[in-house]
């Protein structure tokens, strides 16, 4: 009897622990460490994201002469080599590892960042390699958008060394303060001196690239015989393809910065299209009034300021808001792009400082008026819903910007044209910069002198 009871008890602890294992077990398989929907969303999202240096490309080499066509395509296009390089090597643990002005180098070489879920909980549905991915996008175009500024004027060897000193000092500690662990500017961080909202890049990628442009334009001179000779777009049929393929890429850029597959990406989403038409629109009429006709390039470079001012705002604002958001974009940068260039003459030949410089500026300010916890019950209202100090919070975080990315975009370029000079000849300046730096022409059976 003894030895049944025994027996009895063994067997009772063998089925339970058997029991308990197949619990473990099951429990481990039906909660995966990250989704698959969240995943697949975010893996379409930095394809889009990519897809808009590119579509970048189009959109300036259209709007230069055709003897600048390739020189200004590959500025854009040789960034995705290099700064993917730099994100590998060591941007990617500046801009995220946790730090206080920046993430250090432990993940240097993605060292300790793989398949599961980054361990700071930038996006604890998706793996880390996803969310590295994705931010690698916006840390390629960002130094592409400058290059708008120097086009038909720069040595290529001046701006490889120029690109890598300013992603690696400017973007990435600016990425850092903004979105990193224990950021100075990001919202939410115990650590944060201001708390910023940015949803996707108003201050880190268009204020930032925006000022950073005409500090370069400024200090590199005006193109030889600018304000004397015509210098007129030779192809808007190409710049308007472009901002069809930023448009469409954009989508990627704001609704993916909810870093997951649901209403925030969808509002993102919304927000981001509705501002843009808008945006498309007052340009549009405001071009009409004061010209007299309007332009196909003039509809499209309203169509892209408007989703440069709604990405930081995008994740935080109504539908409703997106729209005066969108209107008060075209106005604006109408006027920065015509009224404000030739009163002060500076020469940024394709108008990054007044798109994205004064775009951002006033996308991140706006973020501070409209924003609010209906949307995004994780951020705060702005001075519309009762909170003023908000919009207090983004002018800061804007001057901030404008004052690390100019002070060091004015350093860097002092450091580069002293050791390898910044301009082509004037000879070389008039030959075009397709023939003078790459040797090669995009137009080999037309003439391209103009």
């Amino acid at each position: 009897m003894g030895n049944s009871i025994r027996q009895f008890a063994h067997w009772g602890k063998v089925i339970t622990l058997i029991l308990i294992s197949g619990q473990i077990a099951w429990a481990q398989t039906e909660a995966p460490a990250t989704d698959s929907g969240d995943t697949a969303w975010m893996m379409v999202s930095t394809a889009l994201v990519m897809l808009m240096t590119p579509g970048l490309a189009l959109f300036y080499a259209g709007m230069v002469r055709k003897k600048n066509v390739l020189g200004t395509m590959m500025h854009s296009m040789i960034l995705v080599g290099v700064v993917s390089v730099i994100w590998c090597l060591y941007g990617y643990s500046l801009a995220f590892h946790e730090g206080v002005f920046w993430g250090g180098f432990d993940w240097s070489l993605l060292n300790g960042v793989g398949m599961e879920p980054d361990p700071y909980g930038y996006a604890g549905s998706i793996p880390h390699y996803v969310f590295m991915a994705f931010q690698l996008m916006f840390a390629i175009i960002t130094p592409a958008l400058i290059s708008g500024a120097f086009a038909e004027r720069m040595k290529f060897k001046a701006m490889l060394v120029f690109m890598v000193l300013w992603s690696t000092f400017v973007y990435s500690p600016l990425a850092h303060w903004v979105w990193g662990k224990g950021g100075w500017l990001r919202f939410g961080d115990p650590g944060a001196i201001i708390g910023a909202l940015d949803f996707a890049g108003g201050t880190v990628v268009h204020a930032s690239s925006g000022v950073s442009a005409l500090v370069l334009a400024l200090m590199l001179g005006k193109r030889v015989g600018f304000g004397k000779e015509p210098m007129i777009p030779h192809n808007i049929t190409m710049t308007v393809t472009g901002a069809a393929l930023l448009w469409f890429g954009w989508f990627g850029f704001n609704a993916g910065s909810a870093v997951a597959s649901g209403g925030l990406a969808a509002s993102a989403f919304i927000a981001t299209h509705f501002a843009a038409s808008a945006a498309m629109l007052s340009w549009t009429f405001a071009e009409w009034l004061s010209k007299g006709k309007p332009t196909a390039l003039g509809a499209v470079s309203g169509a892209v300021a408007g989703l440069v001012v709604i990405t930081p705002a995008s994740g935080y604002v109504t539908p409703a808001a997106s729209l005066v958001i969108g209107a008060l974009a075209g106005i604006v940068c109408f006027w920065a792009c015509t009224w404000l260039k030739i009163k002060c003459g500076y020469d940024d030949s394709l108008d990054v400082f007044g798109i994205h410089g004064v775009g951002g500026t006033l996308g991140a300010i706006l973020t501070g008026v409209f924003a609010t916890t209906a949307v995004n019950p994780a951020a705060t209202n702005g001075l519309l819903y009762g909170n003023p100090g908000q919009l207090a919070n983004q002018i800061a975080a804007v001057l901030g910007t404008w004052i690390f990315a100019g002070g060091l975009t004015f350093i860097i370029t002092k450091i580069v044209d002293a050791v390898v000079g910044l301009r082509v000849s004037e000879e070389e300046e008039r030959n075009g910069l397709d023939q003078s730096q790459h040797g090669e022409s995009g137009y080999n059976l037309e003439d391209v002198s103009s």
